[in-house]
């Protein structure tokens, strides 16, 4: 009887429901991310990055275990990425990917670290509601699960930000506990894995106005760990002191004030409204609810949500301006919405809650008193109220996560398959003299390249900026040619670049068209994918003009015998 009294108490404890909660949402997370991977057999999602980072990090396993320093970069040499120049700003990134890289498939490898650390940003912001005793902790995990679309398509992506939000939820958490010099680890750790990181400054920085406004009181520890660890961090790096150019080189042609110098990606450049709004409803429905049920009426218990208002806030206002945030502002969304509405949840926003808190204090023993029976059975009527809105509203995330998952897999089944581009490739790593340079024609074919063909050196990649920042001119060449402003590109390619080969898609119809009637290229590869052209040493004659007949189909001659006279 002792041992099932006890262990039905230790069943029915908050400590065990938690951790139950904790198991089934990392469950339940754990299949989204799962099934969202595997709706492509490319490494995730569209972007072509992951092959790199992914590349990039076997061959930082296979320096370490042969005792050497970091590999040289020698990809990318008509770039800041050069041989003297580059620089890892994701090498701890890389370091996590590492035990991934111990399978003989990457692509397989790059799958299961990506569904594992989206996986754990996701899991990381419902851990914050469910550890500050959020009510109803399960809605808001399908609120962070139905918030975007677009965030569950690049947190699948084997790239690094799913990191930038787990240190952050970290920080917040260690904010609100007080505890100030474990933010120098972190901020150290931060440094080393992603150049994100002036988003934990900015969140420290949000917490001293918060303590200024509710505490009357200059809190400056935070502000002064998180610098140093990110000294130590920017400093105690084994690109120093390179990376502090780099940081300033990708602050400068990130934040442009009078457009960019290069054509970039698309994640570049805003949502229109429509997409906008459409795309992330529910992070969009969450900011709203958030503005609406923040009470600053009392301070001190105000600074938790004041704080996620201000990370939420200038986190959206950054998505406004450039897609590729929508992989930070929705959870945070979802997490501004859910601390604003906990005292409404816990029922201890009332009349009572405006007076001051030495007043609560005072009346505290009069108020206990008044825990009737009626009292008791109007408590339970609106615990049935709320359970109820709460599962009516359970119900409508629902049914938007089931359209995001539906969008989302649509999309990421979009992607080119994994051996895009691995015909040409390969044809290039058996036939073409290796280190040679090859004119890609488009820079963001590169990872692809390097993942399939690393005995090769290529003109652009990784970034059009790169290029652009070591030789603008060249960057200009580059991009007329490539769209086909340039009619003889042969020898410019051989001159200026230093190339015999050149690599380009299928869809570079004014580039290819301008090569071929040159009379400078010849076709040494083909597929219905990618083709490599080979630089002829002298030109030749261009390909004959098909014959064009005139006139309507319905006026030209019928072959066969001429008629009898």
């Amino acid at each position: 009887m002792k041992t099932s009294a006890k262990f039905s108490k230790l069943f029915n404890s908050e400590t065990t429901v938690r951790f139950l909660e904790l198991c089934g949402a990392a469950i339940v997370i754990g299949l989204v991310f799962w099934n969202l991977q595997f709706q492509t057999n490319a490494i995730c999602c569209g972007d072509f990055d992951g092959y790199y980072h992914m590349k990039w990090s076997r061959m930082l396993w296979e320096s370490i275990r042969s005792q050497q320093s970091p590999p040289l970069f020698v990809w990318l040499p008509l770039t800041t990425l050069d041989v003297n120049h580059y620089v890892d700003h994701h090498f701890l990134f890389h370091i996590f990917q590492i035990p991934f890289t111990w399978f003989s498939d990457l692509r397989m490898a790059a799958k299961i670290s990506s569904a594992l650390f989206g996986g754990l940003a996701v899991f990381s912001c419902y851990w914050l509601m469910v550890h500050f005793r959020i009510r109803y902790s399960l809605v808001w995990l399908v609120a962070l699960l139905a918030c975007s679309a677009p965030f569950l398509y690049r947190m699948n992506m084997a790239k690094a930000p799913p990191f930038a939000i787990i240190y952050l939820i970290i920080a917040i958490v260690l904010l609100f506990k007080q505890k100030f010099w474990p933010l120098l680890i972190l901020a150290f750790l931060f440094t080393l894995t992603y150049d994100m990181f002036p988003f934990l400054f900015a969140t420290v920085i949000f917490w001293v106005a918060v303590i200024a406004w509710s505490e009357r009181r200059l809190e400056w520890r935070p502000v002064v760990w998180v610098a140093i660890g990110i000294a130590l961090g920017l400093v105690i790096n084994p690109y120093f002191p390179k990376n502090l150019l780099m940081l300033y080189q990708h602050i400068r042609m990130k934040i442009p004030f009078a457009g960019y110098d290069v054509s970039v990606g698309g994640e570049w450049y805003p949502y229109n409204t429509v997409e906008f709004l459409g795309n992330s409803f529910i992070a969009v429905v969450a900011m709203v609810v958030g503005y609406l049920a923040f009470d600053p009426s009392d301070r001190k218990r105000a600074h938790h949500s004041l704080l996620m208002m201000l990370v939420a806030t200038s986190l959206m206002i950054i998505n406004l301006v450039w897609k590729r945030f929508s992989e930070y502002w929705p959870p945070f969304a979802v997490l501004f919405a859910a601390f604003s509405l906990q005292p409404w949840l816990n029922g201890s926003r009332s009349i009572f809650t405006r007076l001051p808190s030495d007043i609560l204090v005072e009346l505290e023993p009069f108020l206990d008193r008044e825990d009737s029976a009626e009292v008791s059975r109007e408590k339970d009527r609106k615990e049935l109220w709320g359970m109820s809105i709460a599962a009516a509203v359970a119900v409508v995330l629902g049914l938007v996560l089931f359209l995001n998952l539906r969008y989302t897999a649509r999309e990421i089944a979009q992607s080119e398959p994994h051996k895009y581009y691995q015909g040409g490739a390969q044809w290039m790593r058996t036939n073409v003299t290796p280190h040679e340079i090859v004119f890609n024609t488009d820079w963001d074919d590169f990872p692809r390249l390097f993942y399939f063909d690393e005995t090769h050196k290529y003109v652009s990649g990784l970034d059009p900026n790169y290029l652009f920042n070591k030789d603008p001119q060249l960057s200009r060449l580059y991009e007329r040619i490539t769209k086909g402003d340039e009619s003889d590109p042969g020898p410019l390619i051989r001159q200026r670049f230093r190339a015999r080969y050149v690599f380009t898609d299928n869809g570079h119809d004014r580039f290819y068209n301008n090569a071929i009637e040159s009379g400078w290229f010849e076709i040494v590869y083909e597929d219905e994918e990618c083709t490599v052209l080979r630089i002829l040493d002298q030109k030749g004659e261009p390909p004959p003009e098909e014959l064009e007949l005139e006139g309507e189909p319905d006026d030209l001659p019928i072959p066969g015998p001429s008629p009898s006279p």
